[in-house]
Formats: structure tokens, C-alpha cells, sequence
């Protein structure tokens, strides 16, 4: 078990949040179908294709990441580049193209750059992207990087941690000289390759040669080579019985990953970092800060826009972030202080909001009033369904096993009682929150809190009635439709009811009728609890 137990639950709730859900892929490809659609009328991209790269193609990105395109002209089977000095022309071509079509705003062409792009953001998805010309060479680094992120499912998690945990200390943007997130998914890497015993092999390998000299030819020949040659590698890699296995928890990557970066100042001063061979080696000039060699594009500095100023600012972000997370009071459960004191280390404001906000959910959800998928490592799970309600096996046999004369007198006995004030209702939250698991609902950021404890009950009793009882539904139709009719009309109050074992919540929001509306609940709940005395079997039988 890691000895960072604390620190273990906080990364996994910071990925909980981070993590995208299918709906941030679905919208990213929407993105890609609307530049399609413009590029389809500009005269000069006629007949070219638009290919995602970057961390969408590699499967390394986060919720709120930006979407890399590269517009990949039509000159037939081989491959061949546009001129540099001709690119910033079209990426206008383009800018002019959006700017007429509409539904695109914050547009920047960035033309001297080492790969020239257009900045952009999709008005509909609010999505920005970087969009760049025949950037073949992009688009196979983000092939290389997703089946190397085959190997192990833990370097996923470590890139978008450290990538979270980067962009928390401003050293996640090259505009500002800093890292960009491939300089930072090669500190991963090499991480995974210098750790004892190793998780991640050197990249030579995995592909022996440089990518970029061997993107040559016919295109679909090259591309295959490269494909065919990479997984055979990975495949012989993953397949060796020798090979001794390495169990550190997430927790301890992440410290140790900290700690081999925390004396970056004076290593680098001396030494690059290569994952082509897997090892440090002599620095070949003190031209650039820190050098980071591109294991596809060999000879080139990946982080070559950082300077003096910027890496400084790394060397601190590296030493101090290490310091607080080995120092003893972080190493035990302590309660909401340490974590809290750990997301702000770790993560940027808005993230640590959201897990703060979250309720103590499972995944499951009646109604469709929880949209995150049951998180499990990471992953998504299915979920059993019968009709809107999804619940857990668990939950199932507790329903069958539940009276209907039990739930009369649960409804009988629930009540709301008015919070004296936003800071008792605040109180209310915490508690519950420092008790429970916590799961990020990102699709309710403007959220002020929850109230969870006199509708704990109530929320399986919902359930029950959905799944098993008619009576019970109904009843249950007319109070949700009350709380729906309310807040359609003001946003004044906002009902969730969230199935799992032990959380059913309610939020209600400030405003002037707010008694008037507990009163109505109240009314309401009792008329529920006549029904179900009026239709309540004689004998008490289970509901089946």
C-alpha cells in the first residue's frame, strides 16, 4: 500500500475531474467537422483534409484542452511539404474564410513561429484550436505518444496529472517561455524510463532511426512502416517474462517524478534529457537552459522556447511542490485541511473548486441529474440500466428487499427544515463532504453547494417507486414536476436526486419564496405518503 495515502485519493479525485467525458470528444469532433466545412470554400486548401494531432490524437488531453488541427493539402500518394514562407498565406486564407462564415472568434495568425498557425475558437463548442499546415510530422509524434501509452496505463494519468499540476504553476505555456505539454509528456516518459525497476523502455527500442527522416516516399508506405515496426516492438517489450514488474502507486510516481526534477537547475546545467536512450547525457551547448531532446525529431530541443526566466520559474515550481508533498503531515489522513492544502499544490483553482463541489455520488444517477459515467481508475464503466434510473447490482437487491409499508413511513417522516443561513448550510456540505468519495461534476460549475441529510432517504424511495412500485412513481412524477415547473421559471431551485447507497440532494438556491416552496415540498410529500397508505397491501408484501 503507498505510504502517500492521502495524497493517492486527492490524485485520483483531480483525475475524476480532469479526465474528459464523451461529450468533450464528441464536441472536438464537431470542431473538426466545422473547419471542414469552411475549409470545403476556401479556393486554395480545395481538396484538403483536416487531421487532429497533438493530445486529442494521442488520447493525453484533458477537459479544457485545445484542439490541435493540421490542414493537409492533396499531393497525391507522396509525400510532400508546403513551403514555409507559403503557409502563413493560406492560414490567412483560412482566417478569412471563418471570419466570413461566422461562429469563430479570437482569431490570431502567428506566422513566424517554428511551425506557423492560426489561432481560433469554435463560438458553438468553445473549443480553441491551433491550426497549422501539413504538420505530418506532428501527426506521427501523436501516434507514437498513443501507443506508448499502451504500455502502461499509469503514464496517462501521470501526463494529465503533471500537465494539471504544471498549469497550476504557470510552467505549462510556451508563449511564456515555459514548457509545452510534449517537452512535459517527456519528463513522464523519461521518468517512466529512469525509475527502478524501469515501466517504460528506451524509445530507440521502440523505433530505431528517426521518425522524422523516415517520413518519406509514398505516404501510406512509411506511415505503416513505422506503425508495424512500433508495435512489434512494444509487443515483444510488453511480452517479457523477464522483465521485472514495477507496482509503485500512482502517489509514489508522482513524488518521486518531483523529486528526480528537483535539483533541474543544476542537472541541466550540465546534462540533457534524452528518452531515445533513456539516460542523461552531456549537454552539447548552453545555448538553451534545459534541453530536452525530441526522440522522433532527434537533434531537436523540445523545449527550446524556454528561457533563463522560465526556468527558473520550473526549478521553483519542481523544489517546492517536492518539499511540501514528502513533508510529514501530508504522508497521514488528516481531513480537509491536508487536502486542501494538497490541491493547491497540485491542481489550478477552478479544478479544486469542482472538487470541492462534488457530491458523494457513485456514478449513478435517476433522472439523468448526474451526467459524470461511474469512474473506476479512470476508466468507464458500464452501468446497468432500467430505463432512467441506473443502479448498482447493490442497489437492485436492496430495492427488492424494501416493504412498501417501509417506504410509507419514510416519506411519512421526511421533512425539510429551512437552513438558518448560507453559512449552516455551507457546515452541511463540508461534513457530508469530508465523510464521503468524492466524484467532479463538471457540467455544473457555477454550482454553490449542496444541502445533503433530510432528503437522504428520500432519494431510494424515489427509486423504489421508479423501478418497482406504480404507485409510488407516479406520486413521485407529480413532486419532481412541481420542483421543474419552479425552476424552469426562475433557476431559483435546482433538484438532483442521485441514487447510490446514501446520497439523495437537494440545492436550493437564494431567493425571496423560498419558505413558500419548502412548504409546498412538504405538502407534496405528504400527499405521497396518503397514496401510498391508501394503496399499501394488507399483508406488507415485498415489492417485486
Amino acid at each position: 500500500m503507498s505510504a502517500y495515502i492521502t495524497l493517492e485519493h486527492v490524485l485520483k479525485e483531480i483525475l475524476e475531474v480532469i479526465k474528459p467525458r464523451q461529450e468533450d470528444r464528441v464536441s472536438r469532433s464537431q470542431v473538426i467537422d466545422e473547419l471542414r466545412g469552411v475549409i470545403g470554400s476556401v479556393e486554395s486548401l480545395r481538396g484538403a483534409t483536416v487531421e487532429p494531432y497533438g493530445s486529442f490524437a494521442s488520447d493525453l488531453f484533458t477537459r479544457w484542452a485545445d484542439l490541435d488541427i493540421s490542414i493537409d493539402l492533396c499531393k497525391g500518394a507522396y509525400i510532400s511539404y508546403v513551403e514555409r514562407n507559403h503557409k502563413p498565406n493560406l492560414l490567412k486564407d483560412l482566417q478569412n474564410a471563418l471570419s466570413e462564415k461566422g461562429g469563430w472568434c479570437e482569431m490570431q495568425g502567428i506566422p513566424r513561429a517554428r511551425v506557423p498557425i492560426l489561432k481560433c475558437k469554435s463560438r458553438s463548442q468553445s473549443i480553441s484550436c491551433d491550426v497549422s499546415v501539413d504538420n505530418l510530422q506532428g501527426q506521427m509524434k501523436s501516434k507514437l505518444l498513443f501507443w506508448i501509452s499502451e504500455i502502461d496505463d499509469r503514464f496517462r494519468d501521470m501526463v494529465l496529472l503533471v500537465k494539471e499540476w504544471a498549469k497550476a504553476h504557470g510552467i505549462n505555456d510556451s508563449t511564456s517561455e515555459t514548457f509545452n505539454s510534449y517537452s512535459l509528456s517527456l519528463l513522464v516518459i523519461f521518468h517512466f524510463q529512469t525509475c527502478e525497476p524501469a515501466i517504460l523502455p528506451p524509445l530507440q527500442d521502440i523505433y530505431t532511426g528517426n521518425v522524422a527522416d523516415d517520413l518519406q516516399g509514398v505516404r501510406t508506405v512509411a506511415e505503416r512502416h513505422i506503425a508495424e515496426t512500433c508495435s512489434a516492438n512494444i509487443r515483444r517489450f510488453r511480452q517479457d517474462k523477464f522483465r521485472r514488474v514495477n507496482q509503485s502507486s500512482l502517489s509514489e510516481l508522482f513524488v518521486s517524478f518531483l523529486a528526480k526534477f528537483s535539483d533541474l537547475e543544476s542537472k541541466a546545467s550540465k546534462q540533457e534529457i534524452c528518452t531515445y536512450t533513456g539516460k542523461w547525457k552531456d549537454k552539447r551547448s548552453d545555448r538553451n537552459p534545459i534541453f530536452i531532446e525530441d526522440p522522433f525529431e532527434q537533434q531537436e530541443n523540445s523545449a527550446r522556447t524556454v528561457n533563463m526566466s522560465g526556468f527558473g520559474k520550473i526549478s521553483e515550481a519542481f523544489e517546492s511542490s517536492h518539499r511540501r508533498l514528502i513533508s510529514p503531515d501530508q504522508n497521514k489522513d488528516q481531513g480537509i485541511s491536508t487536502k486542501k492544502s494538497l490541491l493547491a499544490t497540485l491542481v489550478q483553482e477552478r479544478v479544486s473548486e469542482l472538487i470541492g463541489r462534488a457530491y458523494i455520488v457513485e456514478g449513478y444517477s435517476l433522472q439523468g441529474s448526474l451526467r459524470n459515467p461511474a469512474y473506476n481508475g479512470g476508466g468507464y464503466r458500464s452501468q446497468g440500466a432500467y430505463g432512467n434510473v441506473h443502479l448498482p447490482s447493490e442497489a437492485h437487491t436492496l430495492f427488492r428487499n424494501t416493504r412498501t409499508s417501509e417506504t410509507q413511513h419514510l416519506f411519512r417522516d421526511m421533512r425539510i427544515e429551512r437552513c438558518s443561513n448560507n453559512s449552516t448550510m455551507a457546515e452541511t456540505v463540508q461534513a457530508d463532504h469530508n465523510q464521503g468519495q468524492h466524484s467532479g461534476d463538471g457540467e455544473r460549475p457555477n454550482s454553490s453547494g449542496f444541502s445533503v441529510g433530510s432528503l437522504l432517504l428520500g432519494g431510494l424511495v424515489a427509486g423504489i417507486g421508479y423501478m418497482y412500485a406504480p404507485q409510488i412513481a407516479k406520486a413521485a412524477d407529480d413532486l419532481m414536476r412541481s420542483f421543474r415547473n419552479d425552476s424552469d421559471e426562475d433557476s431559483d431551485v435546482r433538484t438532483c436526486l442521485c441514487i447510490c447507497n446514501r446520497c439523495y440532494a437537494s440545492h436550493l438556491g437564494p431567493g425571496n419564496h423560498e419558505t413558500e416552496k419548502h412548504l409546498r415540498l412538504n405538502s407534496a410529500i405528504d400527499d405521497v405518503s396518503a397514496q401510498l397508505c391508501a394503496d399499501d397491501a394488507p399483508n406488507g408484501a415485498a415489492v417485486n
